[in-house]
């Protein structure tokens, strides 16, 4: 491990000012869980690491606020999973958080870090992204909001400018019923990156809303507003059309080991369906999912 500054802002505004002084090689602090394995592998050699975890602006809470549920930036998942709110109207998002890494991470693994490291196998992005995700993000010109889906650019790579931070996930409530679903493929039960990643949700309007991941350099979101793709009495080639059209920006890469292009793109297609009839059962099961 190479040698680096440590700070520790106790406000945001503290925050932001280190990070603009620091330039580029510096890196932020909050769960760790991916910092501290690129720091021992020498993969990332910041200047500096700001640990936020004193700033009071940044703490951890979930939250509703006109129309809105917001998630602060350093919410782990462990409580991102268990809030009741997230469950009953966010429910593809508290089965992501459920599924990343062990116990151990999810107590540590924030929201805002599974976002920012801009990895396009994130479990959360996809239902992030059917939920229609605005990041509230605080820098050097004060605040702003990304919409999730302008915020992905490629693996590593974000829309965030120079000594920005997130502060908090904003989720609008749902308008209409709808029901929704998060799945994923890896090679093994237990503790692995998704080789495909997949939420959808189905309103009560036949809107269906399908994101998907690790199947190339950014999570991909695409929207049937026809109501054709989630009715069970549209022709299985009308179905299928639809089907080709939202997954035609899958990409995955031959360089990977987790699975080749060919299998990946097969079980995006399985994920696909399965998530359409399992986003639609929930909608006719429950009220609000």
């Amino acid at each position: 491990m190479q040698p680096f500054a440590y700070r520790r802002p106790s406000s945001l505004a503290e925050a932001v000012a280190i990070l603009e002084s620091s330039g580029p090689e510096a890196r932020l602090l909050a769960g760790g869980t991916d910092l501290i394995i690129r720091l021992r592998d020498g993969t990332l050699r910041p200047s500096v690491v700001v640990d936020v975890k004193g700033v009071a602006e940044l703490r951890p809470g979930i939250r509703e606020d006109d129309g809105r549920l917001v998630i602060a930036a350093t919410t782990v998942m462990t409580d991102i999973m268990a809030d009741p709110r997230v469950r009953r109207d966010f429910t593809a998002l508290a089965e992501a958080a459920a599924v990343v890494g062990s116990v151990q991470i999810r107590n540590r693994a924030t929201l805002a870090g599974n976002l920012c490291n801009a990895s396009p196998a994130a479990d959360t992005s996809p239902p992030l992204l059917i939920y229609d995700a605005t990041l509230v993000v605080h820098g050097p010109g004060g605040e702003r909001r990304i919409p999730l889906d302008a915020f992905f650019v490629r693996s590593g790579v974000t829309t965030l400018a120079r000594a920005e931070l997130v502060t908090a996930i904003a989720l609008p409530l749902p308008p209409a019923r709808r029901g929704a679903v998060h799945l994923r493929r890896t090679r093994r039960r237990g503790h692995d990156l998704a080789s495909v990643t997949l939420a959808c949700s189905v309103d009560e309007h036949g809107l269906t809303r399908l994101a998907y991941g690790s199947v190339g350099p950014r999570p991909v979101l695409g929207v049937d507003d026809s109501g054709a793709l989630a009715d069970p009495a549209t022709p299985e080639a009308e179905r299928e059309a639809i089907l080709d059209r939202l997954l035609a920006d899958a990409s995955p890469s031959p360089r990977s080991m987790r699975a080749g292009p060919d299998y990946r793109l097969a079980m995006l297609r399985v994920l696909a369906r399965r998530g359409i009839q399992g986003a639609s059962e929930r909608l006719a099961n429950r009220s609000t999912t």
